[in-house]
């Protein structure tokens, strides 16, 4: 498979999105995405939702755009893809 040469932004673009990937997951108190903190006896629907800082998501949004990208996640996830593949 041929590797994907990103450009300064879209490699910004793919980290930024990578630190708010890891950052809801951190917020979500597990790495696979499950919801439920490992004390919680209720279903995860009856916790507050996690709060990811604005700055985070501004910076992924800030990053898209400086990109090109917005708008565009079919392209995006391409390049994620074929520069992270197990993102």
């Amino acid at each position: 498979m041929p590797t994907a040469v990103l450009t300064d932004r879209e490699r910004t673009a793919v980290q930024a999105y990578l630190r708010l990937l890891h950052t809801v997951r951190a917020a979500l108190g597990d790495e696979g995405g499950g919801g439920r903190d490992a004390g919680s006896s209720g279903p995860p629907h009856d916790r507050l939702p996690p709060v990811v800082p604005p700055a985070v998501l501004a910076e992924a949004e800030r990053a898209l755009a400086d990109a090109g990208l917005t708008g565009n996640e079919e392209e995006f996830f391409r390049l994620l893809h074929s520069w992270c593949p197990g993102a």
